[in-house]
């Protein structure tokens, strides 16, 4: 299980990269659409390595909502984690985009402060 659970780690950080990387392009060369996406896949692959890691199969978890809550009944120092202004948490992965500049940016930083609370935690290293 310790090598499912690393891949989506990997996965995740892969993905932070990539959102990273489109995210500080110049504003006409952007892709908003790809940062997004990459965060939003951060995010869950993240959510989904932490309950692999605990024994729990996040394949019957369908949205990031349902991932984060499952996380904080196992860990509650989850509740660090802020993804109240999240806002396609709640949609299947296939159904979430956004293309304003301002709501990609905060996909972003959520993406980035769970890589940041998951190293504090050493889930991840």
């Amino acid at each position: 299980m310790k090598a499912k659970d690393n891949k989506f780690f990997d996965h995740a950080i892969e993905k932070l990269n990539e959102a990273n990387q489109e995210l500080y392009r110049p504003e006409e060369d952007m892709v908003s659409f790809l940062v997004c996406k990459n965060s939003q896949h951060a995010i869950e692959n993240y959510l989904k390595g932490y309950l692999l890691q605990q024994g729990v199969e996040p394949g019957n978890y369908k949205t990031i909502d349902v991932l984060f809550e499952e996380c904080k009944k196992i860990n509650k120092n989850f509740q660090k984690v802020d993804l109240s202004d999240f806002d396609c948490k709640a949609q299947s992965m296939d159904k979430r985009s956004c293309n304003e500049i301002s709501k990609v940016s905060n996909c972003f930083k959520i993406a980035e402060s769970l890589d940041t609370f998951l190293r504090i935690e050493k889930i991840i290293v």
